[in-house]
């Protein structure tokens, strides 16, 4: 790889005016203005200026001082069993279905029910707290409850008759009802007509519906907690933006205002004027530079990784995997995004940021490039369902079955445990700095989403890696296969940019999806002739 012309490459790409295809004309102009006389209209637009930055308030005191991401917040979760307490009338009908009707079965309901969420808590893969449940008759009488208020989402156990008024609680609310797993409940024969449909033919609540009903399977139960564990880790999540907040092709300003109505993220602004001395007084601070370097040291010694580019952008994107971390620290948050990631930040960081976004995205942040927040949110909610890192790329055209993704900044950790192999190269459009080529396995199930432009629809589709070619493209690439249609998957493609997941979330994503108002177009469930 020839690396002898960088300073001139980037040069001609920082000042020649001609932006590459991932950066349209309106975004590079929009970029130059975040950092002129804009900048703080703009900043206005994704939310608070955060102001007041020093390396010296920032800078790591030691190895053992690195800034660590929290993780998930855990999903509260109330669950309330609601049961009929009947008395024997002498001939006439004096009880309705199911099996419980005595304090002594309710006792040992809640017992049961006790057990069953021990068991998710201890094998659920994302963050869940239940509270202890609570049993009633009636169910209003948990109206404005201090455990009510402190719960994200109630779990209703619909023994009895009386479950009408949890619609009117504020949360999320699953409804689950015994056939098989233990005493049959009332709500088995009567929960579609007289609590969604409140006895007329058409859904009553725009909150819960047909797919909040779960009977018998703590796996069912299960994977809705996870969606809604997501949702919740989700809405109003604060993210740094570097450069301000942007939307791909999109008018100045636009989309942050959506995506701010829609999820309520607080999107904290860094301007470059405030990055630019912030990287060069780390890079002035003999520990940081110091602790930059023994990191590189063991990120390049793991097994199966090799360095194809110059050893020191490595360390300075560790460097600035620092800088970046600090700012989240300071700012309280686990989430960044670059809006000059193409060219405006390579002067200063003496590297491109993309193996930068990889190292975080590995340690368990939420690192994008481009600070495109028409796909962003997709991420936030895929990372926060999965617990796994999320792959931003631009998607191709899909033909034979096959559509390749592509970008160049990777995770590598992209199961969240273990890491693929990697080769690190320049960053492909500008050839200068360090990109993780990473080779994600052949045979890996993906979930893909496509966001739209307007936040109403979201695609999604599911496939499978075929391969992980090396094409002159972005660096991290891979060929994905699919089992519908390509003229489906090309005429219902929205957006541009793809959020990409190990695994199959795509069920989560409906459920999640559905509570922000956002359509949720699972390609793999479209019939086709």
């Amino acid at each position: 790889m020839n690396m002898s012309n960088d300073k001139k490459q980037h040069a001609g790409h920082q000042h020649d005016g001609m932006p590459c295809h991932c950066c349209p004309d309106n975004q590079w102009h929009q970029e130059l203005d975040l950092n002129r006389r804009n900048f703080l209209a703009t900043a206005a637009v994704g939310g608070a200026v955060l102001g007041g930055l020093s390396w010296t308030s920032l800078a790591l005191a030691s190895e053992s001082g690195l800034p660590k991401p929290k993780g998930r917040t855990a999903l509260k979760v109330l669950p309330i069993l609601v049961w009929n307490n009947p008395k024997r009338v002498p001939m006439r009908s004096w009880r309705s279905w199911g099996g419980i009707e005595t304090a002594e079965q309710a006792a040992e309901e809640v017992a049961r029910i006790t057990k069953e969420l021990a068991g998710i808590s201890k094998s659920a893969d994302f963050p869940v707290e239940f509270a202890e449940v609570a049993s009633v008759n009636d169910i209003r009488t948990m109206a404005n409850t201090p455990e009510v208020q402190a719960a994200d989402a109630v779990i209703v156990y619909g023994a009895g008759s009386r479950v009408n008024g949890c619609q009117d609680f504020g949360k999320d609310v699953i409804l689950f009802q015994r056939h098989r797993s233990g005493p049959v409940y009332l709500q088995y024969e009567i929960v579609s007509p007289a609590f969604l449909r409140q006895r007329t033919d058409d859904l009553v609540f725009e909150h819960i519906a047909f797919d909040d009903v779960v009977t018998d399977s703590q796996d069912e139960l299960t994977w809705r907690l996870r969606a809604l564990c997501g949702l919740k880790n989700t809405r109003s999540t604060k993210i740094i933006c570097i450069g301000g907040a942007g939307g791909w092709a999109q008018p100045q300003g636009v989309i942050p205002e959506l995506v701010q109505k829609v999820w309520g993220l607080d999107m904290q602004t860094v301007s470059y004027d405030e990055l630019g001395p912030l990287i060069e007084a780390a890079r002035a601070d003999e520990k940081t530079v110091a602790l930059a370097k023994k990191r590189a040291d063991e990120y390049l010694a793991l097994p199966q990784t090799t360095l194809e580019t110059k050893r020191e952008y490595v360390d300075n994107c560790f460097l600035l995997d620092q800088v970046f971390r600090s700012l989240m620290a300071k700012a309280d948050c686990q989430a960044i995004t670059i809006l000059g990631c193409m060219g405006t930040i390579m002067p200063q960081a003496l590297t491109s940021a993309c193996l930068t976004l990889s190292t975080l995205n590995d340690d368990g942040y939420l690192a994008f490039c481009e600070s495109d927040f028409v796909v962003i949110p997709s991420g936030m909610l895929l990372a926060n369902i999965s617990g796994r890192p999320v792959f931003l790329n631009d998607p191709t055209y899909p033909h034979d079955g096959v559509i390749t993704l592509a970008h160049c900044t990777g995770p590598r950790k992209m199961n969240g445990k273990t890491l693929d192999p990697a080769r690190i190269v320049t960053h492909f459009e500008s050839d200068f700095g360090a990109s993780p080529k990473v080779d994600m396995p052949k045979g890996q199930v993906l979930t893909n989403i496509a966001p739209d432009f307007k936040s109403e629809r979201w695609m999604g589709l599911l496939g499978t890696i075929a391969d992980a070619p090396f094409l002159p493209i972005c660096r991290d690439q891979i060929d994905v296969a699919y089992d519908v249609p390509d003229q489906l998957v090309a005429e219902r493609m929205p957006g541009f940019h793809w959020m990409t997941c190990y695994g199959d979330y795509m069920k989560e994503l409906g459920y999640a999806l559905r509570r922000v108002g956002i359509a949720w177009d699972n390609l793999n469930e479209v019939p086709t002739a």
